[in-house]
């Protein structure tokens, strides 16, 4: 969870880890038809995960994970206790028996589905190679659940297995991260199962013979300081708040070095692309506080950079004794490029290196020797800009209109000349680019020949809100459809934490393509597809707003003849289902169907139980019912549970997951139980000719977690 994507943006709801100096870069298990395989490159991901590092706004660090309310007398409390867990067993016995009944009349589809997509599996995924990481004349790379060392001049194939999940024991994990340490003497790694959010660190002894040294359990994040010595944090009820520091040296030791103190306060740890610091990051979703640790003096106490200030989110890269500082510092509130000495960093000492324009959304950043890369998304077009240290310039260098998505690779060695990434869009299979600072240009790797889509066309649209705002909307549908009006519309919306909608390549939405379906991607405030300031206006007392741009942009969508609500159906995932549960209780003629992923739909009841892990952070987001009441009253106001009514809703399908500690699923079944209702009431009232009852479908897995599945999962989801 390290990198500056992190503190850009978040799947949406994946796991996504960037890298710094030797960092194998985790992604989602696809590419290759392992078992349980979390490879290192993301192209072909069914589902992308991303999560976010320092002074970031944590993508899925949503909601709370466990259900009740406090109550001060124990016997009162127990029998609440209990009454809650019969109900909640009720409900989901009941939800499972209508999905048995239910899911057989689709089984003839989903087998078709299920063939189509694994098709396109195999065809767009066939450059299925883990990416290399080279040390010298020793390269690492994972595949199966398995990391191999192999010598960068074999051509034999020869390699050996430095460790396996199944011969340890943990089979039912995969690899998440990998670090090696600087002289190659040891390997840490954390092993996750898809059913729990804590991982396990597992640190080994390379050498002939590689045995493990150590096994830390609910560990979040780690870096090794030198090569000796790693620095890690722990997780608990979905919080990181201590860092500790393990020596390998003769005497063995573990020394606790930094606490948070304050719950809206997220802490991971980050190394320098030149691997001189190691910094502590404490974030909350708008405020950042970094502490540095001098690589060369691990055992030494930290040192501040600049003490929190509200609304001040800041991430540490170093370079020539100067500290190079991503920032939101000063006006307007976007993040900046700023520099400052390591011996005088507080803020009053920034300088100005480069400051974005307005309305430009930051995707990513990568500092290397000489220069560092911006990656951009302005208007929903991507481009590079390339900031010179030597001569003290700026380079901007257009993408591909038809791409969506940057996926950055891992560059070990920050005197690299060359900068490799990807560039992706739902329907286009990633694309691997090479940007050459010493030529300054740009160069489309072309290893294997990735099938071109040249059926497919992309039009962005603007639609004007109920302020008048304009909002971004990216639509794909097949060049050779006629008569638009009457294709079905799959509408994709998120609006929160300042994520982007998710527009990598998904099998799924090209297999759309292909059966003549519309997408519509509506990029509606509370999201940050404009920057910052796109998602201050759409979050807490501004949440409304993006309702309104939602509503705007599907009724611009059928205006331009691009289907018409019978067709159009509304998509949404974990946060995104608050807009999405808002919109089908306010307009539900708009849509004629609802697919939700572990939804988030009860915003009031959740934001009302501060002994929550996750409550209080999220204040930054919702707002505070418990102590304003206008806050309670506006969130009552768009809160999907709250304002459930009878009416003629869209048929509505439902994932969620039994071991989501995010999204509680007694909420989903209470919600689910209350919108059927409403929807029966509707129907028993009128006898209006063409009234017809929705589907309300609920499909509870056992196995997954909050919006992360494996390749097999999401296929069968």
């Amino acid at each position: 969870c390290v990198g500056l994507r992190n503190i850009l943006q978040g799947l949406n709801c994946s796991v996504k880890y960037y890298s710094s100096i030797n960092h194998l870069q985790t992604t989602c298990p696809c590419k290759i038809k392992a078992k349980k395989c979390h490879i290192l490159n993301c192209s072909g991901c069914a589902c992308t995960r991303k999560t976010a590092p320092p002074g970031s706004i944590l993508p899925w660090r949503f909601f709370s994970c466990k259900e009740g309310t406090r109550i001060s007398s124990k016997k009162k409390q127990s029998t609440s206790v209990v009454t809650s867990e019969l109900l909640h067993k009720n409900l989901l016995k009941s939800e499972q028996e209508k999905w048995n009944d239910i899911s057989p009349i689709y089984k003839p589809m989903t087998k078709r589905i299920k063939e189509k997509l694994e098709e396109l599996h195999n065809k767009y995924t066939f450059n299925s190679e883990s990416p290399k990481m080279r040390f010298g004349e020793n390269v690492y790379f994972e595949e199966n659940g398995c990391i191999f060392l192999s010598k960068a001049d074999d051509d034999e194939g020869n390699v050996d297995i430095l460790f396996s999940t199944d011969d340890l024991g943990f089979s039912d994990a995969f690899i998440q991260r990998i670090r090696i340490s600087p002289d190659q003497r040891y390997m840490a790694i954390s092993l996750k199962s898809e059913s729990s959010e804590e991982a396990t660190c597992v640190i080994m002894k390379l050498g002939d013979f590689p045995v493990v040294k150590k096994v830390i359990p609910s560990v979040f994040s780690f870096e090794w300081a030198t090569s000796d010595v790693l620095y890690y944090t722990t997780q608990k009820n979905l919080k990181c708040q201590n860092v500790f520091m393990i020596a390998f040296t003769n005497q063995k030791h573990t020394k606790l070095v930094y606490t948070e103190q304050d719950a809206r306060f997220f802490v991971d740890i980050y190394l320098t692309k030149d691997r001189r610091f190691l910094t502590i990051n404490s974030n909350s979703k708008t405020t950042s506080e970094v502490w540095l640790v001098d690589c060369r003096n691990p055992f030494e106490l930290p040192a501040l950079v600049q003490a929190r200030t509200k609304g001040v989110i800041y991430h540490i890269e170093h370079r020539n004794n100067e500290l190079y500082i991503l920032t939101t510092y000063g006006e307007p509130a976007e993040y900046k490029l700023m520099k400052a000495p390591v011996a005088s960093s507080s803020k009053e000492n920034w300088q100005l290196v480069y400051a974005l324009e307005k309305k430009t959304k930051l995707v990513d950043f990568e500092m290397f020797s000489d220069d560092c890369i911006m990656f951009l998304k302005n208007a929903g077009h991507l481009y590079l800009n390339v900031i010179s240290f030597v001569s003290h310039s700026v380079r901007s260098i257009k993408l591909p209109t038809w791409a969506c998505e940057f996926e950055l690779e891992s560059h070990p060695e920050h005197t690299t000349s060359t900068c490799y990434f990807q560039l992706s869009s739902p329907v286009h299979p990633p694309k691997r680019f090479a940007y050459s600072f010493k030529e300054n240009n740009l160069i489309e790797q072309a290893v294997q020949e990735v099938p071109i889509i040249t059926n497919c066309h992309t039009t962005r649209l603007l639609a004007k809100s109920k302020d008048e705002t304009l909002v971004p909307i990216t639509v794909f549908h097949n060049m050779n459809s006629k008569e638009l009006h009457r294709k079905p519309l799959l509408v994709h919306v998120y609006g929160a934490y300042g994520i982007d909608l998710n527009m990598s390549f998904k099998e799924e939405k090209l297999m759309l393509i292909e059966e003549g379906w519309i997408l519509a991607y509506c990029h509606v405030r509370g999201g940050g597809e404009l920057g910052l300031s796109w998602h201050k206006d759409g979050c807490q007392h501004n949440k409304l707003k993006g309702l309104h741009d939602l509503k705007a942009c599907i009724m611009l969508l059928h205006k331009l003849g691009f289907s018409q609500p019978k067709h159009t159906a509304l998509a949404a995932a974990s946060a995104g289902g608050v807009l999405a549960g808002a919109l089908c209780n306010t307009d539900p003629e708009l849509i004629r169907a609802m697919v939700l992923q572990a939804p988030f739909v009860d915003v009031l009841n959740t934001m009302m139980k501060t002994h929550l892990p996750l409550t209080i952070e999220e204040q930054e987001e919702w707002g505070n019912p418990l102590e304003d009441e206008k806050c309670m009253k506006y969130i009552k106001s768009y809160c999907p549970y709250q304002n459930i009514k009878p009416q003629c809703y869209p048929s509505v399908f439902i994932t969620a997951y039994e071991n989501d500690q995010r999204i509680p699923l007694t909420g989903v079944l209470q919600y689910v139980q209350k919108l059927r209702k409403a929807a029966l009431d509707h129907a028993s009232r009128t006898s209006k000719k063409g009234n017809w009852t929705p589907n309300i479908i609920l499909d509870v897995q056992a196995n997954g977690s909050h919006c992360d599945s494996s390749w097999e999962h999401s296929l069968s989801e």
